[in-house]
């Protein structure tokens, strides 16, 4: 099998197998250091366990004013022994000799009321002041109004020290023994805000073209290479999103070309935003049946929600290494990615909170058969409040919303040493 095969990074990081624990919020650094803590690094011993390939952690934001949610790691901490405890916690990632990578991220526009250290009036930050549009109804723009606001277009300055901070969580993350960063350029967080059209409307360097949407993205990649070291894995994470026309995805192949030409060592693919929020959809079924070796390969394909865009880029790029993350929940489905040629590793997100043990015990375990290496999981069902509420409120967002609350609940328990529900049929 494909999936069991190691694979080595350009930066000559060798993975033992092509799984990869994607990321997740888990939610479980309070203020005001925002610091990994000790049920972090359980939650985490317990992934170290689990065979893959390797782990992603959470986004970990990079500005103490700007967080993605009041639970986030925060990679500027003023925490006294920040240093030992992220040393601590690259450790414990570690210690079975699984790669792990930290995600960075800034959510630019996408920094709900409350998360981060900054003034009630304090605006968020944006390439331009594109406010986010929950829909046409009155209480979707009340929410959107109330949450994040309209944001502050950034100057030069605010953009420069962004990069800084994205350098600084990298060389954090070196110096405590990380293998790597990805930086985190898709769901509607600030480097997807500034690659897209949608919400970068500047003309100065950093807006106007494809290219000059890019330039932030590039910059970042550069230095926090030289802040590191040639062996030290950069990653990105992008959208396909944009590509649902012609036009924009001459831009992201555009852009494709300059990330991977600055120097990057894996791509992973995604998609969604807050407004569109393709990241937090479910694709499960109540169904107990197993996929069969019959299946078509195409319908196995169709578990990944993004792989078609995958596909494309690898038709343009074919030597850099992709990762595809989302809707994965077979070992056929996976083995069948992978032969197709749109991916090099696959990564999985929800099955990973419920089954932290997931490549050693099924995906990967010779004793159980193809048909039968599945982990379908339940659809998360609304509490009858949430449905009431997107009567009121009909926003996309609230239910996938809720579905992700329920899986960074379970990484919760897994931090706590409780039992984790069993999500499958």
């Amino acid at each position: 099998m494909l999936i069991s095969q190691e694979i080595v990074l350009p930066c000559d990081l060798r993975l033992p197998n092509r799984l990869v624990k994607a990321a997740m919020a888990e939610s479980m650094a309070p203020a005001p250091a925002h610091d990994p803590n000790d049920k972090m690094l359980v939650a985490y011993k317990e992934w170290a366990k689990g065979g893959w390939g390797m782990l992603l952690t959470g986004n970990v934001q990079v500005s103490e004013q700007y967080l993605g949610g009041p639970m986030d790691v925060l990679s500027s901490s003023s925490s006294g022994d920040v240093q030992k405890i992220w040393t601590e916690w690259a450790s414990t990632c570690q210690e079975n000799g699984t790669p792990t990578v930290v995600q960075l991220n800034h959510p630019g526009r996408q920094s709900p009321l409350g998360a981060g250290q900054r003034g009630f009036f304090t605006k968020n930050l944006a390439p331009s002041a594109v406010k986010l549009n929950f829909g046409s109804s009155l209480f979707a723009g009340v929410a959107s109004s109330l949450l994040f606001g309209t944001p502050k277009a950034m100057t030069e300055n605010d953009i420069i020290l962004v990069i800084d901070q994205f350098v600084a969580g990298a060389k954090l993350s070196f110096q405590a023994g990380f293998k790597g960063v990805e930086l985190h350029g898709a769901h509607g967080y600030l480097l997807a805000q500034f690659l897209s059209p949608k919400t970068n409307q500047r003309t100065d360097g950093f807006g106007g073209s494809p290219a000059k949407r890019a330039e932030i993205v590039l910059r970042i990649i550069r230095r926090v290479r030289q802040a590191t070291s040639k062996e030290f894995c950069i990653g990105i994470k992008l959208n396909s999103v944009d590509a649902s026309s012609n036009d924009s995805l001459a831009d992201t192949i555009e852009q494709v070309g300059l990330i991977v030409e600055a120097g990057i060592d894996f791509l992973e693919i995604s998609g969604g935003t807050y407004e569109d929020p393709k990241m937090a959809q479910q694709n499960e079924t109540s169904s107990t049946a197993a996929p069969t070796k019959e299946m078509k390969q195409s319908t196995l394909q169709r578990e990944s929600f993004f792989l078609s865009f995958a596909q494309t880029i690898r038709a343009h790029f074919p030597k850099v290494v992709l990762i595809v993350s989302g809707g994965f929940r077979t070992r056929m489905g996976m083995e069948a990615a992978l032969q197709s040629g749109g991916c090099d590793m696959v990564g999985l997100a929800r099955p990973a909170a419920v089954l932290p043990r997931l490549p050693k015990e099924i995906i990967m375990n010779e004793s159980i058969k193809d048909e039968d290496a599945n982990v379908s999981l339940k659809p998360v069902i609304l509490p009858k409040f949430y449905n009431y509420l997107h009567w009121l409120l009909p926003v996309k967002i609230m239910g996938g919303g809720y579905s992700s609350m329920y899986y960074a609940g379970q990484i919760q328990r897994m931090g706590s040493g409780l039992r984790l529900f069993d999500a499958r049929p």
